[in-house]
């Protein structure tokens, strides 16, 4: 028995392995469609639909994953790896991944997007808590 609340699957010992493994099935089926029409798109096309179907998914609530294990965040990672290497046409055992990655289509590693997602979350709340008090004291 597990609840779905905003598309994240917990599972009663609030773990989020089954969630991680739904979103990791999903972004692989999506790669290899992608993959299958990549030969008639541009670099750019490819980049596009690739953050749109793949990317997008990883990012949305990451910062519940905060504090989860390596092991469960290290499935969401190969997945951004394998998106990585749909833009970039290249293969599996390549080098250079990181380096492009980082520096050519500026995506973050999984542990230090949980990290800026956190941060982001709470100076909204913090600036929303900020206004909220300074409209009640006008």
């Amino acid at each position: 028995m597990s609840a779905q609340l905003l598309g994240v699957l917990i599972s009663p010992d609030l773990t989020l392995e089954q969630h991680i493994s739904r979103v990791c099935v999903s972004c692989f089926y999506q790669l290899r469609q992608i993959r299958s029409v990549c030969w008639s798109l541009d670099d750019e096309s490819t980049a596009t639909l690739v953050h749109a179907f793949v990317a997008s998914r990883i990012d949305y609530c990451c910062s519940l994953l905060f504090g989860s294990p390596k092991t469960v965040t290290d499935k969401l990672q190969r997945a951004l790896n394998a998106a990585a290497r749909v833009v970039t046409n290249t293969r599996k055992y390549d080098r250079g991944l990181h380096h492009t990655m980082r520096h050519d289509l500026h995506w973050l590693d999984m542990y230090v997007c949980m990290y800026v997602s956190l941060i982001a979350r709470n100076r909204r709340t913090c600036n929303n808590a900020q206004n909220s008090i300074t409209t009640v004291a006008k």
